[in-house]
């Protein structure tokens, strides 16, 4: 459902969803997310008796990068209790991720990621400064098997 125009859209309108169906929830309140990415690796084969002297281009595997989010510090477990699962073996903890990008009013989804398969690999707190004035920071990443757009 991608929205195409002439004059890009704002990077500061989104939502996300952690994959249990709350994307109004206090988890959905990131300040940033990224970066969103895929990889195509290549191949280069040639066989010794070919004319050309060039390789050819194999298509080899995908892979997706890690995906960091960072939110202030609510007090919310769910983020951690997730973490949880996914140390503890659970097999139900793999969830689908939703990123959707939001027009400038707020009035239609302009772009939406999903990450299929995603679980934390990485939860961090902080860091927490006595003298400092800023607030203090959640972040996690997710690992994901496949990227879809839409």
């Amino acid at each position: 459902m991608a929205v195409l125009r002439d004059r890009p859209y704002g990077q500061f309108n989104f939502l996300v969803d952690l994959g249990d169906g709350e994307p109004n929830g206090p988890h959905a309140g990131f300040a940033e997310v990224g970066p969103i990415a895929a990889e195509v690796a290549v191949g280069e084969y040639r066989n010794g008796n070919s004319k050309d002297n060039g390789v050819v281009k194999i298509t080899g595997l995908t892979r997706y990068p890690d995906v960091t989010l960072r939110r202030g510090l609510i007090g919310s477990l769910d983020l951690f209790r997730w973490l949880a699962q996914i140390r503890d073996g659970d097999p139900g903890a793999l969830r689908d991720v939703t990123i959707e990008l939001l027009s400038e009013d707020h009035a239609q989804v302009v772009q939406t990621w999903r990450l299929a398969r995603a679980r934390i690999v990485r939860h961090v707190s902080g860091p927490l400064r006595a003298g400092g004035g800023q607030v203090a920071v959640e972040e996690i990443t997710l690992a994901h098997e496949r990227l879809d757009l839409a």
